[in-house]
């Protein structure tokens, strides 16, 4: 991240750099000048066009690579490592650098030359030979000019820092279209998501809870045609066993769909009925001293159940911890398991907490090495 004017670095390094920057822009002007007179009459002509473009733009690399090294080593600044620039952008950055570069020198020029009249005026006041109005009015004025110096050379080393921001790093417009990527991929992403959970439940419904009922259907029904007693009383002992199982199932589903005690109870008792409801050892940690946003709320529960859920399933672990963590304005949902490893990131399930967190801007991370252990962490912003 590129430091602005003001920053970390103190004046006196920040005072070379710009000095240096003085030298560095003449030779951006010098490469300019030479380079156009040298590859003019090849740019304009077609077929060397290509190959006088290369050798310009050799030098230009080189000399932006020395105004970065500048920056970087004299102001602090701090550029994306792996952003390259293009071509046009590398020539505009050393077009204005050479501009704002001279122009500094003339302000640091004229800033020692008032720094002379400055000390002639002194000598003269010492002397006696300068009256006390003069006095006045060339303190005055050359307080004026100081101060004009000072504001140019301030203004030159922002433009200086905004330029380079905007060469060595993506542009405002650059940040922007990747933002509009970024949602554009986060909604396709999460309308899938829904599809696919849609298609869960429905088939939760129909392999479970109705194949459920109709076997419950199907005991009652014997039971009413029996004729014998005791074998109706069994056949009814059997469909309330039944009916109890399939009230189980379809409070199962209706959790996955949305657990209603994060309405009432919220996250961290949400939490502890996964726990209850999970056959494997579950410990957690709740330290969120704040409310939390009702879709970050709802997002870090179902990380942690589907999370538990396939631990439970796939994992052969015999335990599973859960930590809930909110530093800041970013939750952090971490659940791990003892078990075996190997979880594959691209399942539908996992696919599907992915594009939950990212539709809040948040970041999912899986970690599950074959042997174990599994270890999943989402980051979700709060603010």
């Amino acid at each position: 991240m590129q430091e602005e004017p003001g920053g970390t670095a103190s004046w006196p390094r920040r005072g070379l750099g710009t000095l240096v920057g003085c030298a560095t822009a003449l030779l951006g002007a010098l490469h300019f000048l030479v380079a156009g007179v040298a590859l003019g009459p090849f740019l304009l002509w077609p077929r060397t066009r290509a190959a006088a473009l290369r050798i310009l733009m050799a030098g230009a690399r080189r000399l932006a690579g020395l105004e970065r090294l500048r920056r970087s080593a004299f102001f602090g600044d701090r550029f994306p490592g792996r952003y390259q620039a293009s071509d046009r952008k590398i020539l505009r950055y050393l077009g204005v650098r050479a501009a704002t570069g001279l122009l500094c020198a003339v302000v640091v020029g004229l800033l020692v030359f008032g720094a002379v009249l400055a000390g002639l005026l002194v000598h003269g006041a010492v002397r006696g030979t300068l009256g006390r109005y003069e006095l006045l009015g060339q303190v005055l004025l050359g307080g004026v000019l100081l101060f004009l110096d000072l504001q140019g050379l301030y203004s030159l080393a922002a433009l200086d820092a905004r330029t380079a921001r905007e060469c060595f790093g993506p542009s405002e417009r650059e940040l922007l279209r990747r933002r509009i990527d970024e949602l554009a991929a986060s909604r396709a992403a999460v309308v899938e998501a829904v599809d696919a959970e849609r298609r869960r439940i429905e088939r939760d419904l129909h392999d479970g809870v109705q194949q459920r009922l109709v076997a419950l259907s199907m005991l009652i029904g014997r039971a009413r045609r029996g004729r014998d007693p005791g074998q109706a009383d069994a056949l009814l002992l059997q469909a309330h066993e039944e009916s109890q199982g399939v009230l189980t199932e379809l409070r199962e589903v209706a959790w996955r769909v949305y657990p209603s005690a994060l309405d009432g109870l919220g996250l961290e008792e949400a939490i502890g009925g996964v726990a209850e409801r999970c056959a494997i050892p579950l410990r957690t940690r709740f330290e969120v001293g704040a409310p939390l946003p009702r879709p970050v709320e709802t997002a870090a529960y179902f990380v942690v159940s589907e999370s538990v859920t396939n631990a439970a399933k796939h994992s052969a672990a015999s335990a599973i911890s859960v930590a809930v963590v909110l530093d800041g304005t970013r939750l952090t949902v971490r659940v791990e398991d003892d078990g075996t490893g190997g979880a594959d990131a691209t399942g539908g399930g996992l696919t599907g907490l992915r594009s939950r967190v990212a539709a809040l801007d948040g970041v999912l991370h899986i970690h599950s090495p074959l042997g174990g252990p599994t270890t999943v962490t989402a980051e979700l912003p709060c603010a």
